[in-house]
């Protein structure tokens, strides 16, 4: 298990126990996390499951394929570069921790 941390804008933390194989959306998702909507319920077309990965934490995931680079474009607040689509984000074994920033709104 992993410890996903999301940090609401307001700066509220949640940390949850996450199963390696898990999308942080998804667990998000099943845990009740505001700030993260999934209208498109995982599938890279929405954007409205947008994070902030701690560059810390960045090189855990693979980087960004050209489906979610076009949905980075249509988020609704700012796109950075640590900027990413928690449904992409599926936490490999052997992760430790990871931290995510849920950005103002999601719409």
């Amino acid at each position: 298990m992993a410890e996903v941390t999301l940090i609401s804008h307001s700066g509220t933390r949640t940390t949850l126990e996450v199963p390696p194989g898990t999308s942080v959306m998804r667990a998000a998702i099943a845990n009740g996390v505001r700030g993260i909507y999934a209208e498109c319920g995982g599938d890279t077309m929405c954007a409205t499951c947008h994070v902030y990965v701690d560059p810390e934490f960045a090189g855990l995931f693979p980087p960004v394929n050209e489906d979610e680079d076009e949905m980075l474009e249509a988020t609704a607040c700012d796109r950075l570069p640590s900027s990413r689509l928690s449904c992409r984000l599926t936490i490999p074994d052997g992760c430790g921790a990871v931290v995510v920033r849920l950005p103002e709104s999601q719409r």
